[in-house]
């Protein structure tokens, strides 16, 4: 009999600026999606704010909003449809960040970062799923999302400078009460990462998650992350092995 997946809230943690988190929090989301889950992804990265980039027209109210003049009002205000490119048993709703910088030093406050775990804790009552887009560890808003977080997975570049920032960031996790339960590298293999995912070429945002609209490398290794981060093993993962169901479904409790 296979393991129930663990329910919750996982926090993706750029290790370093230019991860590509923001990208793999999108692509994990998409796997999930069309593996029939709903989705939130709530962005905890108020400087980069590159979730926003993923979506077209009116932001409003946005996250930074939600924690601080739009306290009262209900999260759906701020959470908008992601399309994935077809048609999938699930759905994607995201709340990004997009604001001028008086709300955004605001928003980075004490209360706001209280009111920031609320807001997730709302949102994990009302999805399959809560995936974070968190910066690195140096602000209230990043420690709230990771304290708040089920799984914490830190992402860093597959580089010298990858490498020196997840051991920095395993330490900033522990000065925080946190740990990491997974180490994803993007644009190539680490030797300290869990799953590596391959280059994808262009790092520009793309119209749609590129899973699951292919059958790749690239998209195998996201669904394991996504696998991961519902609390299976990643065990025996065939990366020639096509459809999404075929790699994610095998760790993956629907």
């Amino acid at each position: 009999m296979s393991t129930p997946e663990t329910p919750g809230v996982a926090a993706f943690v750029g290790a370093t600026g230019g991860a590509g988190t923001t990208r793999t929090v999108v692509e994990v989301a998409a796997a999930l999606a069309a593996d029939g889950r709903t989705v939130a992804v709530v962005d905890a990265a108020f400087g980069t704010q590159g979730l926003s980039d993923y979506l077209t027209g009116r932001i409003d109210p946005d996250v930074t909003a939600l924690v601080t003049d739009e306290e009262g009002a209900d999260l759906s205000t701020g959470l908008s449809e992601l399309d994935v490119g077809r048609d999938v048993a699930g759905r994607i709703a995201v709340c990004p960040a997009h604001a001028p910088f008086e709300r955004l030093a605001r928003a980075k406050r004490v209360d706001a970062a209280q009111t920031l775990e609320s807001r997730i804790a709302t949102a994990a009552s009302r999805f399959d799923r809560v995936l974070l887009d968190v910066p690195p560890i140096a602000a209230n808003q990043a420690v709230a999302a990771v304290n708040v977080a089920d799984h914490v997975a830190v992402v860093a570049p597959a580089s010298d400078r990858g490498a020196t920032a997840i051991q920095r960031t395993h330490e900033r996790l522990a000065d925080v009460g946190a740990e990491a339960s997974l180490v994803v590298s993007t644009r190539g293999e680490l030797e300290t990462a869990d799953v590596s995912i391959p280059d994808a070429g262009s790092l520009d945002v793309q119209t749609e998650p590129r899973v699951p609209n292919e059958d790749s490398a690239f998209a195998a290794a996201v669904e394991r992350v996504a696998a991961a981060v519902t609390g299976r093993e990643i065990t025996g993962t065939d990366t020639e092995q096509s459809g999404l169901l075929g790699t994610v479904g095998e760790y993956v409790g629907r």
